[in-house]
């Protein structure tokens, strides 16, 4: 019998049969599959556990702590949900169901939505399925044989995906008792192997995320290798809600969206806009220390602007309509970029003025559709923290080297702290030369490399004139937001022939970074709202102490308490309504203001205040100076500096 070498997690080979699947191998090597193993890397290939062998491997078993291993848990765990909504509804229809992080989705064609009630019949269903310990098989089509298998099970949706594979190239189903669906695996070996199940709520969706085409049923659901898992996941979700944004946007009287004003268009109220404008201001403090030259664009452009930047080709389903002025045809402004590359345009460059460095907080406009807009989080108009530097080719590293440091810098003067960066090549639909996309690719993760960052590859995912770094953080709930980025552009520098002098005479073309540190304000606002659910950090707070007077009789010390606080530069408040004391301290805390003063008699003849947390803690009394001083130590340190300068 042929024989093939096969290792475990690298170790010494050992030669076994031919054909042989990754579970037996496994057993041969180990004595037993590792508990908690439900599939396999071969040489790097996520494969099923008991798939076959043909060719020298070394396995690597997966579980659940792996990003690979969540995902086939996942994935499974949709395919279980699925089977139950056709075991309960019939005539329900197959899409699509991918495992997403921390859960997953399936896109089911239904004649009505599903209510609570079809919820919990399906969710019963599920965990009756799991108990049967259904064995999970693949099976392998021809691409014609697939259509007609779909097609004869009455799944149009599946039949058109097919269509749109390549021929002559196999197609994979899974099989679970009656159910068999489209997929390319790996899956759990059985259905019995997912120990936690949950079904969580219902939307719809457009198939395909066209709004063009028939609105579906998405049921979201999660799984876990144990109960205590998914009790500490559901109690996480508890908490989210208890931090969603537009909760307590609207419970803090900071922004709304009215349907008078337009969907994904955000009205910041006095509170919400007095925290941006403290993120702002830290924001051009922090740029004009950089040694970044602060600019200012309009919102509206000649198209021409836009044919000639790409966007017209590349970007234009996310583009509003253009308008007519005067027999020409204007665009608001999806992006800040060509406005910058016009001001550099203005004046001839050398090279000694290189690197120049632009920033605009440039409010944008992108037509999102209605289905994803999310508060705050995806709008309609926003203001980008926007930068784009024009270098030489021997000053990118750096540049690329310093931005990244910028970064992480500005970052975590909010509280983040926990970076992962992310470094996107290639997609397909692209512009420019493969060198220039391989010159381009090299700088970045060269400055990736020199700065000492632990970064992932993403393959495909740059955008169309460029490679880019994307950074994400992990705010307190433990979840990932991207933010920042940073992409290299040969491209819009020919497009618009951007040049300057070199020390040789001759005209060169400058290379273009597009930068940002926040992403937009308003989703960076809706992160920090949530991050810090919504007891902003004293510095941050639009109100930063109230002070209540216990009783008509101590008003006059109360008001020159806030005059003083006021001349200190404090945000202060003053509450002289004639309400028990107690009412006040409540609503202040509800209200999330750091600190509160109470003044009664004894503050009063001792001219002092009795400071107050939010939290309900008693810092006792104190002269008016040592709460000013406690406001200014809750300031990060480049705050107080006012600069944030790197060596």
């Amino acid at each position: 019998m042929e024989s093939i070498q096969v290792s475990l997690k690298g170790e010494s080979s050992q030669a076994l049969p031919k054909g042989i699947s990754a579970k037996a191998a496994i057993e041969q090597l180990n004595g037993a599959v590792p508990t908690g193993v439900f599939a396999v890397k071969a040489n790097g290939v996520e494969i099923d556990l008991l798939a076959s062998l043909e060719t020298d491997s070394t396995l690597q078993p997966l579980m659940f702590d792996s990003p690979e291993g969540k995902e086939i848990y996942r994935h499974s765990s949709t395919h279980i949900m699925a089977q139950a909504v056709k075991e309960c509804f019939p005539t329900a229809q197959l899409t699509i169901g991918p495992a997403i992080e921390e859960g997953f989705f399936y896109d089911f064609a239904f004649e009505r939505p599903f209510t609570p009630e079809d919820l919990e019949k399906i969710e019963a269903r599920a965990l009756e399925i799991i108990k049967r310990n259904l064995s999970v098989s693949r099976r392998e089509f021809s691409k014609e044989e697939a259509i007609e298998f779909f097609k004869s099970r009455g799944e149009p949706y599946k039949v058109e995906l097919i269509q749109g594979f390549p021929d002559g190239e196999p197609v994979s189903a899974y099989t679970q008792g009656d159910f068999v669906d489209l997929c390319r695996g790996p899956h759990l070996p059985a259905t019995g192997y997912v120990k936690a199940f949950k079904l969580l709520n219902s939307a719809g969706a457009y198939w395909r995320g066209d709004e063009r085409n028939p609105m579906l049923q998405r049921l979201y659901g999660t799984s876990f290798p144990s109960k205590e898992a998914l009790q500490a996941h559901l109690d996480n979700l508890e908490e989210i809600k208890r931090r969603d944004h537009r909760k307590l946007g609207k419970d803090l009287d900071l922004f709304s969206i009215q349907d008078e004003t337009g969907p994904g268009l955000i009205l910041w109220h006095p509170k919400g806009a007095q925290i941006r404008l403290l993120i702002e201001n830290f924001w051009r403090e922090q740029h004009l220390a950089n040694q970044y030259e602060l600019v200012y664009s309009p919102h509206v452009a000649r198209l021409d602007l836009w044919k000639t930047s790409g966007h017209v080709d590349f970007y234009k389903e996310n583009m509003f309509a253009p308008m007519s002025v005067e027999s020409s045809e204007y665009q608001l402004k999806p992006m800040n970029c060509p406005f910058h590359i016009m001001v550099y345009k203005s004046h001839l460059r050398s090279y000694r003025d290189l690197p120049i460095r632009y920033g605009e907080l440039g409010t944008v406009y992108r037509y999102e559709r209605s289905g994803v807009l999310h508060g705050l989080m995806r709008v309609r108009g926003f203001t980008q923290d926007d930068a784009h530097l024009f270098c030489r080719p021997d000053q990118l590293g750096e540049e690329v080297k310093k931005v990244l440091k910028f970064i992480t810098s500005m970052l975590g003067t909010f509280g983040f702290t926990e970076f992962k960066m992310f470094l996107s090549t290639r997609p397909e639909k692209a512009v420019g030369t493969i060198d220039q996309w391989d010159q381009a690719t090299l700088a970045l993760e060269t400055a990736l490399k020199n700065g000492g960052y632990a970064y992932q590859e993403d393959p495909g995912e740059g955008v169309f004139y460029g490679p880019k770094i994307d950074v994400k953080i992990q705010d307190a709930l433990g979840r990932s937001w991207q933010c920042s980025t940073v992409q290299v552009d040969f491209n819009n520098p020919e497009r618009f022939g951007l040049t300057y002098v070199g020390d040789d005479g001759k005209t060169h073309q400058p290379i273009m970074i597009h930068r940002a540190l926040l992403g937009s304000i308003e989703r960076f606002f809706g992160i920090l709202l949530e991050h810090f659910g919504g007891a902003f950090p004293a510095w941050l707070a639009p109100v930063q102490v109230i002070v209540l007077p216990i009783s008509e009789k101590h008003q006059g010390y109360a008001q020159e308490i806030e005059k003083n606080l006021r001349l200190e530069g404090c945000r202060v408040a003053l509450d002289l309504r004639n309400e028990k004391i107690g009412l006040k301290i409540r609503e202040a805390e509800k209200a999330k203001i750091p600190f509160m003063i109470v003044v009664g008699d004894r503050e009063a003849e001792a001219k002092m205040v009795a400071v107050r947390q939010r939290n309900g803690k008693n810092l006792g009394t104190m002269p008016i100076i040592d709460m000013v001083k406690l406001i200014r130590e809750d300031m990060p340190e480049s705050v107080k500096k006012g600069s944030l300068l790197f060596e």
